[in-house]
């Protein structure tokens, strides 16, 4: 952190307005906090994520497992909760087996649970032949879904662009903030 502290001298001595030692200080105070609070945060992540994979192993392998070897389903605790084992399914089709198992269900006459949306993708300048399309497809019988979005890169990209120009733009409406933010980049290890 020392380094940081060199740095900010030298870039006081190419500013303006003088630095004192103990603005310097204080912002290289501020960076140890914000770093140490950085650290925090990843650390209580990895922790839920932990602590989220003990929960499902207790909930879905310990206690059925204990309760099934001692020949009961429910038991009850002294704070008055129970304690039980229901039959739990759960499916999820993972990504290389999608279209074996669609397959499977076409095959077998099961195809009435796959649902099929059709997108159709239009440009920032073909607003009217969307609405057209739409019109169209209703028409002939679809229910067709209509859903407009701005990719959020676009809308930051329009909001950075209209501030810029001085041109107006409801900031609550579309939800700009304008400010500051700092980062520290972690130190690379062995420097």
């Amino acid at each position: 952190m020392d380094n940081l502290l060199d740095e900010l001298e030298n870039d006081a001595a190419f500013s303006a307005v003088p630095v004192t030692d103990d603005a310097l200080k204080s912002v290289k105070s501020i960076a140890l906090q914000m770093q140490t609070t950085q650290y925090k945060v990843a650390q209580l992540e990895e922790d839920l994520k932990r602590e989220k994979e003990n929960l499902r192993k207790l909930t879905d392998e310990d206690l059925p497992s204990k309760l099934q070897e001692i020949g009961i389903v429910n038991f009850e605790l002294e704070d008055g909760s129970v304690v039980q084992v229901k039959e739990n399914i759960s499916a999820h089709i993972k990504e290389e087996n999608r279209a074996a198992a669609y397959a499977w269900l076409r095959d077998n006459g099961l195809d009435d649970i796959i649902k099929n949306t059709v997108v159709c993708t239009f440009g920032r300048e073909e607003d009217d032949k969307a609405s057209d399309f739409f019109a169209f497809a209703k028409k002939e019988g679809f229910e067709p879904l209509q859903n407009s979005t701005i990719h959020p890169s676009t809308l930051k990209a329009f909001a950075k662009d209209r501030i810029a120009q001085g041109e107006e733009i409801p900031m609550d409406l579309f939800g700009v903030w304008v400010g500051q933010r700092a980062t520290i980049k972690k130190a690379k290890k062995g420097v």
